[in-house]
């Protein structure tokens, strides 16, 4: 039942902002129950290196072959724009409501109940299958070393490790991430570093490679033959979503947002060097690896998912130096460790801010007194036994189904991302809350929010074209491809009707609610203690 409408005020930095709007009861006494354990190092780290995986490791090599070195180049900076786009649009909302539930639980408050179901529901659905998939990968990438063991002995270890780090709770998931993501940032540095080296001639065999792939091949492949324009366009166009692959999941700073101590500076500054990292790791790592392998490169076309297939190296291997294979392949493991352990995470607190919503049963807010939603996490756990269907179908094969769904289920969450922004915005103007009054102003908006929407929902469409050519039908590419795209508009249409949901005004929009207990938040992490947390604090 509605208690008041009426004017009131707060403070955020210092600044005294007005706003008028409807409130609810049972949302006044809603208290979050998940506990802020983890610190600015943890969501630092997360954000710099969490979502570097197997995508960027392994899936570039499909990305090569099918669209060249400029063609994976340009995939890999439309998508990393979009991303950009996401991430500062996120960061503008969390940052001043770091919620349970995250995006999902705003979509509520500033769109409408029904596209929070639907955006929720799909989410949730992008982590869950997503995590099979890393656990066939896991399997696969220790075949590398050893493949006389079944299969089904590693995802099992692997499963359980997952599941015991996520059991421990947030502070022992923001640990692991911290050494897992520390692992992958080095690697990544280090083979971009190397890269360099190895093309300008630095290593053993001295081989000055240069632009040379560039030219010979050529810059672009002629998808299926087609000449032109039209076949260099085309195989752009096909590396667009496993480029989309290796970026989905950077949003995770907005799940973990209800469990960060001090939030409203961690956030912020987790968010605002975002695009150095996405330049540096991906957009650098993709650039030197269309310097040092052509996509003509037999190796590439490997069936298996290991470091044998990686870009970085097949060009070492190539260069003459030994040994390093087996270190990255080390590095591979780490990160689709890393991925699972996030996929579990993430998914668990998907379910949790779905239950929060009322949009799925409420035993899914059931927590421990240390805050760990563990009806969510053992559920949620359940969906990784899906990775041993792999045993059958082939490891390699069940993760690019997975990993086709993934893409597409991120690139529609980062649609609803942006259209939940949209209407923040207009709530805030309605409202006349100054932006500058929030912990952090994301550049060039509504702009970058509006490229973000139209953007996503064009890789979407394109994304399963491939199947339209003559004699290149593949209905499992197809389905995979295309099946979260449709999904999501029936969920809101759906939810429109069973929920006679509207529009939410955007003078009724609850911009209060939570705000206390943020606040507080906001001075419960301590100042740094030496030398060496003020050194830290300060290179991040």
């Amino acid at each position: 039942m509605s208690r008041r409408n009426e004017t009131s005020e707060k403070t955020l930095d210092g600044k005294v902002v007005y706003m008028d709007s409807e409130v609810n009861d049972s949302m006044d006494t809603f208290k979050p129950t998940l506990k802020r354990q983890m610190k600015d190092r943890h969501i630092a780290m997360i954000s710099i290196g969490g979502v570097i995986g197997t995508g960027l490791f392994l899936g570039t090599a499909t990305g090569l072959q099918t669209g060249g070195p400029v063609g994976l180049l340009l995939a890999y900076i439309v998508i990393g724009s979009i991303c950009y786009a996401v991430m500062v649009t996120l960061g503008e909302m969390v940052s001043y409501l770091p919620v349970p539930g995250g995006h999902l639980t705003l979509a509520e408050r500033f769109v409408d109940p029904a596209f929070s179901f639907a955006l929720g529901w799909n989410y949730w659905y992008n982590w869950t299958v997503i995590l099979p998939a890393e656990l066939s990968a896991a399997a696969v990438i220790i075949n590398y070393w050893n493949d006389t063991v079944n299969d089904a002995v590693w995802i099992t270890v692997f499963f359980l490790v997952v599941i015991c780090i996520n059991i421990l709770g947030a502070g022992a998931y923001g640990e692991a991430e911290f050494v897992f993501a520390s692992i992958k940032v080095v690697t990544i540095v280090g083979l971009i570093i190397l890269g360099i080296v190895i093309d300008l001639g630095g290593g053993p065999n001295h081989d000055r490679l240069g632009f040379r792939y560039w030219k010979n091949p050529g810059p672009f492949v002629q998808y299926h033959g087609i000449a032109g324009a039209k076949g260099r366009f085309l195989a752009f166009a096909a590396s667009l979503t496993q480029a989309a692959f290796s970026f989905i999941g950077t949003e995770i700073v907005a799940i973990a947002g209800a469990e960060v101590k001090n939030p409203r500076r961690n956030i912020p500054r987790a968010i605002k060097g975002v695009y150095i990292r996405l330049l540096l790791f991906y957009i650098g790592g993709v650039a030197i690896i269309g310097l040092l392998v052509p996509y003509t490169e037999p190796q590439l076309s490997l069936k298996t998912s290991d470091a044998a297939k990686s870009p970085f190296v097949i060009a070492i291997k190539n260069a003459g130096i030994q040994g390093l294979p087996s270190v990255i392949n080390a590095a591979l493991l780490t990160s689709a460790w890393s991925a699972a352990s996030s996929d579990l995470y993430c998914s668990s607190r998907a379910i949790y801010g779905l239950a929060a919503s009322g949009n799925a049963p409420k035993i899914f807010l059931k927590v421990t007194r240390h805050g760990l939603p563990w009806v969510a996490i053992i559920f949620q756990s359940l969906f990784g036994l899906l990775a041993y269907m792999g045993l059958k179908e082939g490891p390699g094969r069940v993760f690019g189904w997975f990993g086709n769904m993934t893409s597409i289920a991120g690139l529609m969450s980062w649609f609803g991302i942006c259209i939940t922004y949209l209407r923040f915005r207009q709530g805030l103007q309605v409202q006349g809350i100054d932006r500058k009054s929030l912990p952090y102003n994301g550049p060039g908006q509504p702009y970058l929010a509006w490229y973000g929407a139209i953007l996503s929902l064009f890789v979407c469409f394109i994304s399963g074209w491939t199947n339209f050519i003559k004699g290149n039908w593949a209905t499992d590419q197809f389905v995979t491809n295309y099946m979260p795209f449709v999904l999501f508009p029936f969920l809101y249409i759906a939810a429109r009707i069973w929920k006679h949901a509207s529009l939410i005004p955007p003078m009724n929009m609850d911009f209060k609610t939570g705000l206390d207990e943020i606040e507080a938040a906001s001075h419960d992490e301590a100042p740094p203690r030496n030398w060496l947390e003020r050194a830290w604090n300060w290179l991040m």
